[in-house]
């Protein structure tokens, strides 16, 4: 048995709804509804939500966080994830709800510019520790757990740590763009001393960034205690296939199948 899939925890799942609002977006009818999308999952097995509200609005909107929070109080035993820059709109998202009296569980701190396509890459140490340190302790001041969006080294892990993360979030791209090439391999190890050194400081673990059905099982068989993993591109695409239940439904039999 791996050290992964001897762990007394079950990874839980949080849907990125940032896609749905993508395609509400082409029109001004409110269809799909992020939040009915919400519900569905939520009522399928997702242990959270997710979303990610860029300054451009490209995606989610200012007003569907707040109503996705308001969806949240019915479900207390689900989680809330914000992710987001903390030098551009996140704090101030936060603080709105905060002020509402809104759930807000965690805050994912993500280094990505105005504009940028997709995240793509992790907050770097010392580069960014003096500028992070007070907008975790604000964050964590507003209740919410604090974690922060990393590449797999497992040298930066003792820097998370040292300005006050109690999670980072591993970037996966890497991993999933390795998935059908001799790299696969030299990548799991990568991100499992990644995720080992988290571990070792007192940090949890969070993953996201492509992955999907095919590659959910084996990462979290090998990388260890990983709490949480957040998907929302290829869960949303399976979704128009598949319907929301038997999505969700099979993405949790990929983590049942890892904790094994």
């Amino acid at each position: 048995m791996t050290m992964a899939s001897s762990r007394s925890h079950r990874t839980a799942l949080s849907v990125n709804l940032n896609k749905v609002a993508l395609v509400r977006n082409t029109r001004h009818l409110g269809v799909p509804s992020v939040t009915r999308a919400a519900t569905l999952c939520l009522q399928a097995g997702a242990r959270g939500i997710t979303v990610h509200p860029r300054p451009d609005e490209r995606h989610i909107r200012r007003h569907d966080v707040f109503d996705l929070a308001e969806l949240l109080r019915a479900w207390p035993d689900r989680e809330y994830n914000i992710e987001g820059n903390p030098f551009h709109n996140l704090m101030d998202v936060a603080r709105e709800v905060k002020a509402r009296g809104l759930p807000l569980h965690q805050l994912t701190l993500v280094p990505d510019s105005e504009g940028q396509f997709t995240s793509d890459h992790g907050w770097a140490f010392p580069q960014d520790a003096e500028r992070l340190r007070p907008v975790i302790a604000e964050a964590q001041a507003l209740g919410a757990r604090v974690s922060l969006f990393m590449d797999a080294e497992a040298m930066q892990m003792a820097g998370a740590k040292a300005v006050g993360a109690d999670r980072v979030e591993l970037y996966t791209e890497p991993y999933a763009a390795a998935w059908h090439t001799p790299q696969r391999g030299s990548q799991l190890e990568r991100f499992r001393a990644a995720a080992q050194a988290a571990l070792d400081v007192g940090m949890g673990v969070n993953a996201g960034h492509d992955l999907n059905r095919d590659n959910l099982t084996a990462f979290l068989s090998t990388v260890p205690g990983v709490s949480e993993v957040s998907i929302g591109h290829a869960l949303i695409a399976d979704a128009l296939e598949l319907g929301y239940a038997a999505t969700i439904a099979d993405y949790n039999r990929c983590i049942d199948e890892a904790h094994v």
